[in-house]
């Protein structure tokens, strides 16, 4: 089959592996600039050179034998490694959160910068709007979107997957990225559950990282619900206050700043690992089925390809 896959997220890359590997065409359509998604990697110049954020997810755990076994394939190839001091469980990308996900997209038909704005089905197949163009037919067609998004393309064509969706409700979390001239003192361990912040680090404490001194900074879901349509400037000044808090002392001036509010942060999942439709050839997956985890994603994925391909076999299915 030639199946599209809306968003290059975790989810949507592990589903097109498994279903490239069992020879069915995908192409995936993603609306950013280029991989991550929540496991983005932000960078930005300064006048002591690029300095990079980790402004998504900070780390991964490992608990399936299948996702240890992909993961201790990263790590060989160095692109993670573990990271004690957030936890014997922890995992980063390395030298970025991106690195594995980059890994994954260069060895599949990826198109970035590609914003679905809807979607149709036919006796064709189906087709997806993007602005002006369009792509399609697909055999079959695979959500790997946040619930909320997801919801609003399936609602049209499928009430039983979009009530699924409209069940799942994400916390926002609004994100500082700051960067600084000289390092700052502090702890080294990261900076959990304090007052409004619920996460702040410095991004060189991961391994693999270098650059000038640069720290993200995670606001708790209450204080960005408060905050959820400030502008990002005024949030930025904001977030900064709230890490000079937690470090007890006046902080100076930032050589870079930047705020990225994340409206679809954290699900609590609603039970499902992936949702298949077989007479339409219509699915969803993403970790607002499972949890709010990157291993959840991947094992979503990788369910809902099992879906695919329990209903049409692979290459001679």
């Amino acid at each position: 089959m030639q199946i599209g896959i809306i968003g290059a997220g975790m989810a949507g890359l592990s589903c097109a592996e498994v279903l490239v590997q069992a020879e069915h065409g995908v192409t995936l359509f993603d609306k950013a600039r280029g991989p991550g998604g929540r496991m983005a990697t932000r960078r930005m110049e300064t006048v002591q050179g690029e300095a990079a954020f980790d402004h998504g997810a900070q780390y991964f755990t490992v608990r399936e034998e299948a996702f240890a076994d992909v993961v201790g394939g990263w790590e060989r190839t160095g692109h993670a490694a573990r990271w004690p001091a957030a936890g014997p469980e922890a995992w980063v990308g390395v030298p970025g959160m991106n690195s594995v996900i980059r890994k994954m997209a260069d060895r599949l038909d990826v198109q970035f910068g590609a914003l679905v704005t809807g979607m149709d089905a036919s006796r064709q197949g189906w087709t997806i709007h993007m602005g002006p163009g369009r792509a399609g037919p697909f055999d079959a067609l695979i959500l790997a979107i946040p619930a909320e998004q997801a919801a609003t393309l399936l609602s049209l064509h499928d009430f039983e997957l979009a009530r699924v969706a409209l069940r799942a409700r994400s916390q926002p979390c609004w994100t500082g990225m700051f960067a600084f001239a000289d390092r700052l003192d502090s702890p080294d361990a990261p900076i959990r559950d304090c007052g409004d912040i619920s996460w702040a680090v410095r991004n060189r404490d991961k391994p693999g990282r270098s650059g000038p001194e640069s720290w993200v900074v995670q606001a708790q879901p209450q204080w960005t619900h408060a905050h959820l349509e400030k502008p990002a400037d005024e949030v930025s000044g904001l977030l900064l206050g709230l890490l000079g808090s937690a470090l007890g002392k006046q902080l100076p001036d930032p050589i870079g700043a930047a705020a990225h509010r994340w409206r679809f942060a954290m699900s609590s999942g609603t039970g499902d690992e992936a949702l298949w439709n077989e007479h339409t050839l219509l699915g969803a997956c993403g970790d607002w089925l499972i949890g709010p985890r990157v291993e959840c994603a991947w094992l979503s994925g990788r369910a809902m390809a099992d879906k695919v391909l329990a209903s049409h076999g692979g290459a001679d299915g």
